[in-house]
């Protein structure tokens, strides 16, 4: 080949390998655009960075409009705010440390409670019995009322009613029933040295009968308040009762079986582990479900969390004390009732928190509406009401307002008085305003709401019992019992009952057998 030759072939040659480089730098750039860009490597922010912008996303996703037109299109029957849901917690730091009661718990110490009737007993045969009944009868209930040093309690006991009628017109001999006097003189010599201050009140057939209050809602050290029947407390998991309450009413409107599986209403987004398929209504109401966490939780997200892992085949049906069931309760009603449909999602940012809000928010108004409202009570809360009582340790030192419990509704975070605990118990057990008394005496019966179903020779007690305390044993504790004879009864105490804590629901109990009286 000539050298002229040679050389255009080279030209040429260099000018195509000069012009490749720009066709693929044109390539490269154009496939850039159309694919997304990779993420960039950044330090890691400080923690309080972190969840301030957590925060900040939530309440910007709460205010969106993709959350607005989400509870236009699910939420029924509700007002819900989108600034509820942007400042919304799940697990509020008010929570944390706090332990509620273990239910039925027949293995609770004896001694305790035996040591306080039995100085009862010293106390009511000795010289020291004038001095307790002078303090029961010594004030008015107008003067307790505002009492500066809160110390003692009234009672009013009307006469009985007449002997009913057997068959052919023969009156029945009249059977075993209640000292109530007796009773309560016993349940005050036992327990008034041993209490910051408590609360008690019997009622028959909806009427006051006895009346007992006695020392400090709140010490000199808070507010000086005394306590009054009037006064509401945290009653802890007697909330369970109201709950239980409100479920017997939801399903007889709706016409839902006890024996239902609750896995057709809960929300569809939970994943739903191995056994929750086998839960029925009326295992939740017992503590049968199946569920066995070893905790007081129950938030929204511990109990998606747990349902999501399921449990062991054969623990369904097994005797098991959880909040949860009762904070299950509260999401059921929920869906069950319309508020909320099972399939709604929203946002994904906060769906756990818009949930949790709206079930809250539909069970607080299903409460008032359906188990309140008919007994004629207004104004108990899942927030903290003005001037409640505030618990204290034993001995008695600073109080604790255990603060806002809405996060924990279903199982706990009522706020009521005894008063109107007794107006709901009557209500529900012996009107057909809430459900019919038939309805409410099988509930009963079944054990839906109650831990401990006890005959006496008097008849049955269906009790209640609530405990909530923090990390220092400031405790607030109450206990309920609808009783034969028409009586229900309600005692609230603000502190651990004495230094060995003796068992509230154990000495109301035997009480009330020790005081039976034969005609």
């Amino acid at each position: 080949m000539k050298f002229s030759t040679i050389w255009k072939v080279a030209l040429f040659t260099g000018a195509a390998l000069c012009a490749m480089p720009a066709v693929n730098a044109q390539t490269r750039t154009g496939a850039a655009e159309e694919e997304p860009k990779r993420a960039t490597i950044t330090r890691k922010a400080p923690v309080r960075a972190v969840r301030a912008t957590k925060q900040e996303d939530q309440a910007t996703v709460a205010r969106s409009s993709q959350t607005r037109a989400t509870l236009a299109r699910d939420v029924r029957g509700l007002s819900v705010d989108t600034e509820e849901i942007a400042s919304h917690q799940i697990r509020p730091a008010n929570v944390v440390g706090a332990v509620s009661d273990d239910g039925l718990d027949e293995n609770e110490a004896a001694a305790p409670v035996r040591a306080l009737i039995s100085k009862s007993r010293r106390t009511m045969r000795g010289s020291s019995a004038a001095a307790v009944r002078d303090e029961i009868s010594k004030m008015s209930p107008q003067t307790k009322a505002v009492v500066a040093k809160p110390r003692g309690f009234v009672r009013a006991v009307p006469s009985g009613p007449a002997i009913p009628a057997g068959p052919g017109g023969v009156a029945l001999p009249p059977k075993p029933k209640l000292d109530v006097n007796a009773f309560g003189e016993a349940f005050h010599a036992a327990i008034k040295d041993n209490v910051a201050g408590y609360a008690l009140r019997i009622g028959k057939n909806g009427q006051t009968i006895y009346t007992l209050q006695w020392n400090w809602a709140q010490t000199p050290s808070d507010s000086s308040l005394g306590w009054s029947p009037g006064r509401r407390m945290h009653i802890a998991s007697v909330s369970k009762l109201m709950t239980a309450i409100a479920m017997v009413d939801l399903l007889e409107q709706k016409n839902i079986s006890y024996d239902a599986k609750i896995i057709n209403y809960l929300p569809t987004y939970w994943q739903k582990g191995p056994n929750i398929d086998d839960i029925t209504f009326r295992q939740l109401l017992t503590h049968r479900s199946g569920f066995s966490t070893g905790t007081s939780s129950s938030n929204y997200q511990f109990m998606k969390a747990r349902v999501a892992a399921g449990f062991s085949s054969g623990m369904n049906g097994s005797y098991d004390y959880e909040n949860m069931n009762f904070g299950l309760c509260r999401i059921l009603i929920a869906v069950i009732n319309g508020n909320i449909n099972k399939t709604t999602m929203f946002p994904v940012f906060i769906n756990d928190v818009a949930w949790d809000i709206v079930t809250i928010n539909a069970y607080t108004q299903y409460v008032d509406q359906k188990v309140f409202s008919p007994a004629g009570v207004s104004g108990p809360s899942l927030g903290k009401p003005n001037n409640p009582a505030r618990a204290y340790a034993w001995p008695v030192g600073g109080g604790w307002n255990s603060g806002d419990l809405k996060s924990m509704a279903g199982g706990a975070a009522w706020h009521m008085s005894i008063n109107e605990l007794l107006a709901v118990m009557h209500t529900y057990r012996r009107t057909n305003k809430i459900v019919p008394p038939s309805k409410a005496q099988t509930a009963l019966d079944a054990g839906f709401g109650v831990d401990r179903i006890t005959t006496t020779s008097a008849g049955k007690l269906y009790g209640k019992n609530g405990l909530w305390r923090d990390g220092n044993q400031r405790t607030e504790q109450s206990d309920v019992l609808f009783m034969p004879d028409g009586m229900d009864i309600a005692v609230f105490t603000n502190s651990p009952i004495g230094p060995n804590a003796a068992s509230l629901r154990n000495l109301v109990r035997d009480l009330y057998i020790a005081n039976i009286v034969d005609p």
